[in-house]
Formats: structure tokens, C-alpha cells, sequence
């Protein structure tokens, strides 16, 4: 007889989740009622539940674990690190080893002028931080009224107080009384919002919303303009080409610091290392969080550029602000062995000239399916449309409930996006092969003919 303990049953599991775990952004009464999946074991680019069931991971946990669940040399670098030093804080002129090793690494592979690093514990304290020092730079500056921040609709930025502020999502302001120096401005959504304008024309036009704005506001009380290169939560909102340019230019022209959101972007999913890079703009700062550790321990940050951090050196006193666990020497222990697969195996370069541009191609072909109005993609990261009638833009279904069919039917087909709004959503792992895009795409397909049946007929 075996004296192995038994292990506790889905039902049971289940019950002790609904009894005691409230989860981020879920239903708390229909969680109470229906529970959820259990997810038990991670390996390559594949997850497990309790029941058994094996599911290609097309979201990198949550849009973290670029290089898929199985990288050892990340586990080594937490055992080691946890046996020497777990833990010591970075307050009040101290440091930790691997926070200065882990610091000096994000300036050598962030753009060249961002050489100052602010460690968090994710993207939302880092968007918190990013306010914290704009504020204090331009109170040095002896500018304390340019304090207002613009970002657009539909971005998410975190969900702390401040971050939810930042982000443009109204179901979220809709349960917390916001800050009032945070405005909106409309978001790059060609297929939802250009209308007649080509992407050219409607690239520039969502652009130059934001020198409305701050006209509107009065360039003397704007401070900042934050979005992601890519809104990812957003529902992978990829920017036409003209986008970028003219923001920079508007940034530039007007004295306002430009913040790139690269929480989701960051560390190859767009093909460069950041994707400022990928669409040639130049940050001031840069919000980095989940898959620097590849999602194996929490660590966040900011990276200030040259400019600001010899401001910040002016300013007499404390700077007021800071985490128990920022710059963690474990996290950091996990981030520099993340960034070293990343560099020694050229990882990023490589997906780059062939795997993200043949994971474009192929889930570009999924537009040929009679639900799909539009499928968009910039390296491994992904959308598609459900409609109706092709070109018309008209949804299946009231209430985005067709993007919730196709969703649970994809993950019956053991494949895990995500549905946001109309949208379907994917990122998967930069570390997977053709022959995983292929199945990939062949169980998106099905998910999308199980939908097609359900709604037309």
C-alpha cells in the first residue's frame, strides 16, 4: 500500500476556492455558484488541471510567460538565491547585490538613454510610480501645476487607484471614485472607430486627439501622455503606422513627457525588445512588469531616462515613495536569468525572422473564416473580429456573448485565449514552433465553426 497522501479531488478544491479565494476581475456571486478551472502543473507551453486536462497556453499565462513554463535556469537562479540572500530591502541608502546586478542589465537592454531604474512589484505600482516621479520632476522644476496626466480610452494600465485612473476602462471607474487630473483621449481602434478614413488618415487623427486635449487642459498643466505601444487588455489595438510619429511629434512640440506601457509589449512580444522600438518612438519612461522574470516571480519597474534622473538628483529630501519588496533580491535573481535566456539564445531576434512573422501569416488566414471581419497581428501578439457579414462590422451577438461561446469552446478545443469585448485574443509563448502556431490556428478554427453554428443558422 502506498504512503503517498492523497491529493485533493477537483470537487474539493474547488470548494475551498469558492469558500476563501476572491479572484482578480472575476464575478464574485457567479464564482460562489459555478467555481472554475484548477490549474495544477505548467511544462513548455502547456498548462494542466486537476481534471486532467492538457491546454495549449495562447496567452503566456497572462502575457507573462514568454518563454513558456519549463526554463530551469530561471528555477536554479530563485533555489540559489533563496539559500544566499532572500530577502533585503532597498530603502533608506541600502541595497541588495542582485538589485544592482538586475538594474544594470534593464539599462543595457532598454533604449540607451533610459539608464535609471525604480523597482516595483508589477505593472500597476510601477504606473503609480510613473506619477510619483513626473510629479516630483516637474515640482523641482518649479512647474508644480504640471500635474495633469492624458491617456486614452480603452487602455489598461493596472489596477490599482492610480493605475485603474490611468486606465481608460469605465467598468473600472465605475466602482471607485478616480483621480481627477487623469483624462482620456480616443484610442488608435481602426477597425471599430475609422470609419471612412483610411489608416493613414484615421492613425493621424487619433494622434492629434491628443493636442486637442491639451490645448483643452493648457500645455502649462499637462505633465505626462502614457499608452502602451500596443493595447493589449484593450483588445490588441495595433496602431497604424502613422500613429506613433505624430504623437512623438506632439509630445516634443508641447514640453509633455511620453510614457511607454511596455507591461505587455515588453521583452520580445512585438518582435524588438520594447515596443517603442518596434515602432520607433522614444520614451521618457517605461513601465516594465511580468515576463522580466518570464512570470516566475513578481518584479516591476520604471525606466527613467537620463533627462529626468538628473532632475530627480536636484531635488533636496527624500523622494516619498517605495515597496518592502522593491528590487527583491529573488525577483531580480529570476529577471537577470530571464534577460540571460533572452541574450545568449538571441530568443527575441530569432522570433522575430521567423516564428513571429509566420504566426502573422497564419493567423491571418483566419480572416477566411465567415465570422472573422478583421484578424490583426504584430508578431505574437493577436486579434480577430467576430461579425456577422463581412464587411459590415455587424456582431453575432448582443453583449459580446459570441465572443464568450467561442472563448470556452476554444478551451474545450485545449486551446486558452482570451474574449475582450468582440474581440478574441491571443499571446502565445515567442518560444513556440511552426508546428505549434499550426495547431494553434487549427484549434482557433474549430472554436470558430462551433461559434458560426451557433448563431447562424
Amino acid at each position: 500500500m502506498s504512503n503517498k497522501p492523497l491529493l485533493p479531488t477537483t470537487e474539493a478544491l474547488r470548494a475551498l476556492d469558492q469558500a476563501h479565494h476572491l479572484h482578480p476581475f472575476t464575478d464574485v456571486g457567479a464564482y460562489q455558484k459555478s467555481g472554475g478551472r484548477i490549474v495544477t502543473r505548467g511544462e513548455h507551453i502547456y498548462f494542466y488541471d486537476s481534471e486532467g486536462s492538457k491546454v495549449l497556453d495562447g496567452m503566456s499565462g497572462l502575457w507573462c510567460c514568454n518563454l513558456g513554463y519549463s526554463q530551469p535556469k530561471i528555477v536554479e537562479a530563485i533555489h540559489e538565491q533563496l539559500q544566499v540572500l532572500p530577502f533585503y530591502n532597498n530603502f533608506f541608502q541600502c541595497s541588495n547585490d542582485m538589485a544592482v546586478k538586475m538594474a544594470e542589465a534593464m539599462a543595457q537592454v532598454t533604449p540607451e538613454h533610459l539608464n535609471h531604474v525604480f523597482f516595483t512589484n508589477s505593472g500597476s505600482e510601477a504606473n503609480d510610480t510613473n506619477i510619483k516621479i513626473v510629479h516630483r520632476y516637474y515640482q523641482i522644476l518649479g512647474k508644480p501645476e504640471k500635474k495633469h496626466f492624458i491617456a486614452r480610452n480603452n487602455a489598461y494600465h493596472g489596477s490599482t487607484v492610480a493605475a485603474s485612473s490611468l486606465s481608460g476602462m469605465t467598468f473600472m471607474h465605475d466602482q471607485y471614485t478616480g483621480i481627477d487630473y487623469v483624462h482620456h483621449i480616443q484610442q488608435p481602434y481602426y477597425f471599430g472607430e475609422g470609419g471612412d478614413l483610411t489608416p493613414e488618415e484615421f492613425g493621424l487623427q487619433a494622434a492629434r486627439e491628443l493636442e486637442k486635449k491639451i490645448e483643452e487642459l493648457g500645455e502649462d498643466k499637462v505633465a505626462a501622455f502614457i499608452a502602451e505601444p500596443i493595447q493589449g487588455a484593450g483588445g490588441v489595438i495595433i496602431p497604424p503606422d502613422t500613429y506613433w510619429p505624430e504623437i512623438q511629434r506632439i509630445c516634443n512640440e508641447h514640453d509633455i513627457l511620453l510614457i511607454s506601457d511596455e507591461v505587455i509589449c515588453g521583452f520580445g512580444r512585438t518582435g524588438s525588445w520594447f515596443g517603442c522600438q518596434t515602432y520607433g518612438f522614444k520614451p521618457d519612461l517605461m513601465t516594465f512588469a511580468k515576463a522580466v522574470t518570464n512570470g516566475f516571480q513578481a518584479l516591476g519597474g520604471v525606466m527613467i531616462s537620463d533627462k529626468i534622473a538628473e532632475v530627480l538628483a536636484q531635488g533636496k529630501g527624500d523622494f516619498a515613495h517605495g515597496m518592502t519588496y522593491s528590487g527583491h533580491p529573488v525577483a531580480c535573481a529570476a529577471g537577470l536569468a530571464t534577460l540571460d535566456i533572452l541574450r545568449s539564445q538571441h530568443t527575441i531576434e530569432n522570433m522575430a525572422k521567423e516564428i513571429g512573422p509566420y504566426f502573422e501569416q497564419r493567423w491571418k488566414s483566419l480572416e477566411d473564416h465567415p465570422i472573422v471581419g478583421e484578424a490583426r497581428a504584430k508578431n505574437m501578439v493577436a486579434a480577430l473580429e467576430l461579425v456577422k457579414h463581412k464587411g459590415s462590422k455587424e456582431r453575432l451577438a448582443p453583449n459580446a456573448a459570441a465572443s464568450i461561446v467561442c472563448r470556452d469552446q476554444a478551451i474545450k478545443e485545449g486551446l486558452l485565449v482570451r474574449a475582450v469585448g468582440e474581440a478574441m485574443v491571443c499571446a502565445p509563448p515567442i518560444v513556440c514552433s511552426k508546428q505549434d502556431i499550426d495547431t494553434i490556428i487549427e484549434r482557433m478554427f474549430r472554436a470558430l465553426d462551433y461559434t458560426a453554428k451557433q448563431y447562424l443558422r
